[in-house]
């Protein structure tokens, strides 16, 4: 297999688990903290929370160096 197919398919999946990743962060707070009425106490993460948000971050650096390969193998 050629490996800009590889680095494509591989995208792919990294993006589909960033999306899902990122959906699952819901704080359940909905519109009303867009406009004002959300609690602005600062909270930090633990468990599973921590896990999904430090996955998060893993997964954007993830599909950045897989974007940049991409790019200079063309």
């Amino acid at each position: 297999m050629d490996l800009n197919i590889v680095i494509l398919i591989a995208q792919i999946i990294v993006s589909i688990l960033m999306v899902v990743v990122i959906l699952m962060q819901q704080k359940g707070a909905g519109l009303g903290s867009a406009f004002g009425g959300g609690d602005a106490v600062y909270t930090t993460r633990r468990g599973p929370e921590k896990f999904i948000f430090n996955s998060t971050i893993i997964l954007a650096v993830l599909f950045l160096g897989l974007s940049i390969v991409a790019f200079f193998l063309q």
